[in-house]
């Protein structure tokens, strides 16, 4: 599971660390709590042809929903409880299928959020690489048109895998998190399913580091640094 997460490295850092060409999301504010159905940057192939013929597509940023609106879906709010897919079974689930076939792509993220069952309550952890540097999280996309016509909905979903060692005191599931060659393959067009499948793998050990949080971070409402400081 992955209900909230946060994104707070300017976002042109964060696209030149993606090698992303295409900048469609400018002046985004520092986000310590972001939570499904707000709009989030994702990193994706460019959906559109590109002028010069044979010229490679370019790598965008762009901004998409998250909760994942399959393009047959009557009403978006389908949405609302697909903002994860499990990587066990979204290669061929009638609502992933196709955006896993065509349309993955890698949600930029600083940390995330687990909540952690405890005698006093759930208590709230940040995960977060231990470099400090922000993540790739293994995402798909999807592009929604409503039937009554106006402007398509771009939405995603981010994938989740079974939990590391780090984890599994906290939950039993993780988002994935790709290195820089996972990156490369989950944007690859070319991949092979069973490359993009080995990709959908528990994070390394030590890779992660973790800490306890206030749990004001229940809240969507509540947004500021102090979200991702330990409690």
């Amino acid at each position: 599971m992955c209900g909230r997460y946060a994104l707070y490295t300017p976002i042109e850092a964060v696209a030149r660390l993606f090698g992303v060409s295409e900048l469609h999301a400018h002046d985004l504010d520092p986000r310590y709590n972001i939570a499904p159905t707000q709009e989030v940057p994702i990193v994706r192939r460019s959906p559109y042809p590109v002028a010069e013929s044979g010229a490679e597509p370019a790598r965008e940023l762009a901004l998409a929903r998250w909760g994942l609106v399959p393009f047959w879906a009557k009403d978006p709010s389908i949405g609302n409880r697909m903002i994860n897919a499990r990587g066990e079974t979204a290669a061929g689930k009638p609502a992933f299928r196709n955006a896993f076939r065509k349309r993955r792509c890698l949600v930029p993220a600083d940390g995330f959020f687990e909540w952690q069952k405890t005698a006093d309550g759930k208590q709230p952890w940040y995960i977060r690489d231990a470099s400090g540097e922000p993540m790739a999280l293994a995402g798909l996309w999807e592009l929604w048109d409503p039937p009554e016509g106006g402007e398509p909905l771009a939405s995603c979903a981010i994938i989740t895998t079974a939990a590391n060692e780090l984890m599994r005191p906290l939950h039993d599931r993780m988002p994935v998190i790709l290195d820089q060659a996972g990156r490369e393959a989950w944007l690859d067009p070319a991949a092979k399913p069973e490359r993009l499948e080995a990709l959908l793998a528990p994070a390394p050990d030590g890779i992660l580091e973790a800490w306890p949080v206030s749990r004001r971070v229940n809240s969507p409402f509540n947004e500021d640094p102090s979200l991702v400081e330990p409690a």
